[in-house]
């Protein structure tokens, strides 16, 4: 058994660990602050798409703009988001998502793409994409420049978290579902899947820890997989071949309903900080939120061993305070995080608002 996995297996019955004040202040990506204009991209019903599958004629993100991936490409960010047509009925899931593609100077105002750059094709994940879509994208880059998508397939009877690559964020290969087509793993109903990265310049790239990459996926409870080219993805297992669980739902926090895995999580000299969206429980959960409202918290792992935990605040680090934040297609509030990129100096974290719109909040730490 090599070291890196005698790490992960002695690591899965690890609680949460509290935080020390003096280490929180080293080790946080925070505090997130909402610049003046918060809100970066909104639905725009006069966007029209020809769909490829029935060929119809579609205004592809006149519903919901949400749930952004972002990346840094030549000095701007460009953000992928999650858009949904008017098709179908009127309840989360019904629509039909693609992602489209919007670039930015200053990381608060974009111009975005007239049509989307990912979406369900007549291609070998028809099957998986259609008519559900691909939805909540998180993006790496890879040392060659290679990007890596990893983002949601949902044909409205199961999801899986897949890859897609791409030179130039527009033209993107699929591959697939991220854990394969094993027996275990073809079953299950998975997404949010998060690549470790480490920041160089202005650059998040996926990050090798003990010689492999690492993954943090999950909605319910967090675990772990590992690659060797950022394509194929191993589930890591314990003992009894399940796959370890590192991070799960703490009654009377913001996250007792559920953690869910956010932006790319960064490897840093303290460890690997993981940005993750809480799912507060209607009962027993935290009476400063809403019931059923997301927040955003932050967990600490250690740098050399990833299913280690070190530490996880108790108190979320961004959550829903304006009305937009509050109001639309998930009233019970969300601030669902998903991209984070480091650009002039700072911390720029893209979440979705509501499951409806697009915001940016900033975080300028001490010193860089």
């Amino acid at each position: 058994m090599n070291r890196p996995l005698k790490f992960v297996i002695a690591a899965a019955g690890l609680c949460a660990a509290a935080v020390f004040a003096d280490q929180a202040a080293r080790w946080q990506i925070d505090p997130f602050a909402r610049p003046s204009a918060t809100l970066v991209i909104a639905p725009n019903p006069d966007s029209v798409f020809r769909d490829p599958v029935d060929g119809k004629r579609v205004h592809w993100e006149a519903l919901h703009t949400f749930n952004p991936a972002a990346i840094v490409r030549n000095g701007r960010i460009y953000v992928l988001y999650r858009a949904e047509d008017d098709s179908g009925e009127m309840r989360i899931g019904m629509h039909t998502s693609r992602l489209g593609l919007a670039e930015s100077g200053d990381g608060i105002h974009f111009t975005r793409r007239p049509e989307p750059v990912l979406y369900p094709d007549n291609d070998s994940q028809k099957d998986r994409e259609w008519p559900g879509g691909c939805e909540d994208p998180r993006i790496v880059e890879s040392d060659d420049g290679t990007y890596v998508l990893t983002y949601t397939q949902w044909n409205r009877k199961k999801t899986d978290a897949a890859v897609a690559t791409s030179r130039d964020l527009i033209h993107w290969t699929k591959h697939g579902p991220a854990l394969g087509v094993s027996p275990k793993y073809e079953a299950l109903s998975y997404k949010s899947a998060g690549i470790v990265t480490r920041v160089e310049g202005a650059r998040l790239i996926a990050a090798k820890i003990g010689g492999r990459y690492w993954m943090y996926w999950g909605e319910g409870v967090i675990r772990l997989a590992t690659s060797d080219d950022l394509i194929h993805w191993r589930a890591v297992e314990d003992g009894s071949g399940e796959p370890v669980a590192v991070l799960a739902k703490r009654a009377g926090r913001f996250d007792s309903s559920f953690p869910e895995t956010g932006p790319p999580p960064v490897l840093t000299a303290d460890g690997i900080v993981v940005l993750y969206n809480g799912k507060n429980a209607p009962d027993g959960g935290d009476t400063a939120l809403g019931p059923n409202a997301y927040a955003a918290g932050e967990a600490l792992f250690a740098a050399d061993a990833p299913a280690t935990l070190v530490a996880r605040l108790d108190q979320p680090v961004f959550k829903p305070e304006l009305p937009f934040e509050k109001t639309g297609q998930y009233a019970a509030g969300d601030t669902f995080a998903e991209g984070l990129v480091w650009f002039r100096n700072r911390w720029f974290l893209y979440y979705g608002c509501a499951d409806s719109m697009v915001g940016v909040a900033i975080a300028q730490p001490a010193s860089p």
